[in-house]
């Protein structure tokens, strides 16, 4: 998909690589609007990122959040509050908890990210009120990431909401940190429509760039045992209402 050169760029660099990542994993979460099988411009953008990813082994998977029956809601498990079903807890179980490295990635429309990847990011907000091993919040520990795709403006706006969104929550953003492809101003060509997307050069460099600096922020982290735990132990601030365990759940 990448013009030849560039792609003999890219994985002449994965193979320079000497640090390991084969004991890392990612996770892409693509709030695209369309089901699968139906193609996916947003998935076209992921596939450069997480080549690098899968070039220098990390395990990645990817989740079409829309293929799966996820209720909107702020709590882990939205069957505790009236819903007939939530796919939510065993993706986040199995795929989203051990992930080293979570990207979110959604198409724009109107300027803003999908209404799928916004209900996403509220059910990762469900479970930001969790503990890991260390007595932190849930998500420190995991590096965070971003892409965007669509045939409009808003990449820069989606960016920076989703960011802050993951940052706020817990994880760590390493500089550069995402990539987008919006096209010319107004409506045109989408990412994968004449292959336009993967001749922009600015966009796959932004691409590489984010998934490079997720894959050593995610080393690093890991290789010092995540965020020290001095000053930031849930227990040791415990304030909260008994009747309210996360005070933001308020809302």
């Amino acid at each position: 998909m990448l013009p030849e050169s560039v792609q003999a760029f890219i994985d002449a660099e994965i193979a320079a690589s000497t640090a390991d990542f084969s004991d890392l994993r990612a996770v892409y979460v693509n709030g695209t609007l369309k089901r699968s099988p139906e193609q996916s411009h947003t998935d076209g953008l992921i596939a450069v990122s997480r080549h690098v990813l899968e070039g220098v082994g990390a395990r990645v998977d990817e989740i079409r959040a829309v293929d799966h029956d996820i209720p909107p809601g702020v709590y882990p498990d939205m069957r505790e509050h009236g819903w007939e079903a939530d796919a939510f807890p065993d993706l986040y179980r199995s795929l989203i908890e051990p992930a080293d490295i979570v990207v979110l990635a959604t198409p724009t429309w109107l300027g803003d990210q999908s209404s799928v990847t916004r209900k996403v990011v509220e059910r990762l907000y469900g479970y930001s009120g969790e503990a890991n091993e260390r007595g932190q919040w849930a998500y420190y520990g995991k590096v965070g990431g971003v892409i965007v795709t669509g045939n409009e403006d808003g990449g820069k706006h989606c960016a920076a909401q989703l960011l802050y969104a993951l940052s706020h929550i817990g994880f760590t953003i390493p500089p550069q940190a995402d990539a987008y492809w919006n096209g010319e101003a107004g409506p045109g060509p989408s990412y994968l429509d004449d292959n336009r997307g993967a001749h922009n050069h600015w966009t796959t460099r932004n691409a590489v760039f984010a998934a490079w600096n997720m894959l050593h922020t995610a080393r690093r982290l890991k290789d010092a045992g995540g965020i020290p735990a001095h000053g930031n132990v849930v227990a040791n601030w415990d304030l909260a209402n008994p009747d309210h365990p996360n005070p933001e759940y308020r809302g």
